[in-house]
């Protein structure tokens, strides 16, 4: 139980009707939560506006509510504060409500579009290494130390992230790894949280359905680096021309990553297999159970990330060599017959090309590809085409399917991806949209010594369609299929 006057501390507030000496004993944005004695903030949205559930809150016992426009009907009872930016106001409230949890760890957030999940989760485990409890809010799953919490959303809104960390806190947690999307930036998620520092990965085509604009989605990701404060650390991929964008106007002290020019961590691939990479990282060589020069750049980060945290070079070097790969994350398995398959998470242009650029790169020439790779429903179109061109030019065979459809058809998604497939590879195509059945045909189709690739979902263990959330995980049908063969 706080006072309202405490908990909108440093609210930009525009108005006020009632008093804020009053007790309030919790925090909710979504109407159907609302109890007595608490606080609504209505949030205005594309799929529904809070104000337009002020009357419903009130009725519910409610004692404050904090919105962008005043109703009609003020309850006496009632506190109403106007602000200029709800959103904004619910992040500050929320780490106000909750003792700011995050000044009393220290909270990294990961950034860009691909690597964010990879990079948290690989330095969630190596300061688990290192001896200290540790932190990890991800897309895949939230850790407090060893307990796990199910993942919904990237990033979690303003009130679950502050009680998240609260709980960390509490559970002795002194370092905490976050994943920070750009939706959470434009929505204000993270607004009232202190970072410690923040780090880049790369940026490419994504989101564009939510940001409308490339140079849209660039500012989002930037806006994260904007945010921080004097003492926080900003480190960047330099050989991802954004990466100077990113600190142009930030704060904190500037750090950079690169595989391919001078930086303030430097790494080089010596050698590369199936098996792992053997790099040379600020001049020590350094093997790591991770495959790929994508996922290089996100040892690099990790590694970057470690030292500026104070962690010496020995030991840092010593855990990320004993780090396994990330769930769905080039996650492969080898057939009794030598088939090897791939499960991946690619589910962008970019991430896409890593993937079989990589795969290119450990190939023999003796075998074929075989990719499977669908689009996500009611999601960014414009990539659908693009994905299926990069598979196209870079497989043997390629089996365009469904991946998460949601409230689409399937066969509309295909028909758009099927757009990006160029005359000269169109005999190498089949569209099945069934995601099993793909599956299944492509173990079918492959010979001993292939590679496939299950490209999209990686981690997930679901298949979204009309609403509903069907059991489905990629590496056991892929598992599946090999050995029934």
């Amino acid at each position: 139980m706080k006072l309202l006057s405490d908990i909108l501390y440093k609210v930009r507030l525009e108005e006020v009707v009632g008093t804020t000496h009053l007790a309030v004993e919790t925090l909710c944005f979504d109407s159907r939560k609302a109890q007595a004695f608490g606080c609504f903030i209505a949030l205005p949205g594309t799929a529904s506006d809070g104000h337009t559930f002020m009357d419903e809150v009130v009725a519910k016992g409610v004692v404050a509510v904090v919105c962008e426009r005043l109703p009609q009907h003020l309850d006496p009872k009632v506190t109403y504060v106007r602000v200029r930016d709800s959103h904004s106001a619910l992040g500050v409230m929320a780490s106000n409500f909750y003792d700011h949890p995050s000044t009393k760890l220290k909270l990294v957030g990961i950034t860009g579009t691909n690597g964010k999940t990879t990079s948290a989760t690989l330095l969630y485990k190596l300061f688990q290494l290192l001896g200290y409890k540790t932190g990890l809010i991800s897309t895949v799953q939230h850790c407090i130390h060893n307990e796990v919490v199910p993942s919904t959303h990237t990033t979690p809104d303003a009130l679950t992230l502050n009680e998240l960390l609260t709980r960390m806190v509490k559970a002795g947690v002194t370092h905490c790894f976050m994943e920070v999307s750009s939706h959470a930036v434009v929505q204000r998620r993270i607004e009232g949280l202190v970072f410690t520092g923040a780090a880049f990965t790369n940026i490419t085509h994504d989101h564009l359905d939510y940001h409308g604009t490339f140079d849209a989605y660039l500012a989002a990701k930037k806006g994260f680096f904007d945010q921080l404060s004097l003492g926080a650390f900003a480190l960047v991929n330099k050989d991802d021309r954004n990466g100077k964008v990113m600190v142009q106007n930030t704060k904190a002290k500037r750090s950079t990553y690169a595989l391919l020019q001078p930086a303030d961590f430097k790494g080089k691939i010596m050698e590369a297999s199936f098996s792992g990479l053997l790099m040379d990282i600020d001049h020590t060589e350094v093997w790591v159970k991770l495959i790929g020069q994508f996922n290089a750049y996100n040892v690099l980060l990790v590694y970057g990330v470690a030292k500026l945290l104070g962690e010496q070079k020995t030991n840092i070097l010593t855990a990320l060599s004993n780090l396994d790969p990330v769930d769905g994350r080039f996650q492969f398995v080898r057939s009794a017959d030598g088939i090897t398959a791939i499960v991946d998470y690619a589910h962008t242009p970019d991430a896409l090309q890593n993937v079989l650029g990589t795969i290119h790169e450990l190939r023999t020439r003796n075998e074929q590809v075989i990719t499977v790779v669908g689009c996500g429903g009611d999601r960014d179109a414009l990539k659908r085409p693009i994905m299926a061109k990069i598979a196209c030019e870079a497989s043997d065979k390629v089996i365009l399917t469904s991946d998460n459809p949601r409230s689409e058809d399937p066969e509309s998604i295909l028909s758009q991806m099927d757009a990006g497939v160029e005359p000269q590879h169109r005999r190498k195509v089949l569209k099945l949209s069934d995601r099993r059945e793909a599956i299944k045909t492509a173990c079918l189709l492959a010979k001993p010594g292939d590679i496939l690739l299950i490209a999209g979902k990686g981690h997930e263990k679901y298949q979204e369609i009309k609403g509903v959330k069907h059991p489905f995980d990629d590496l056991q049908e892929l598992k599946n299929a090999l050995t029934s063969q």
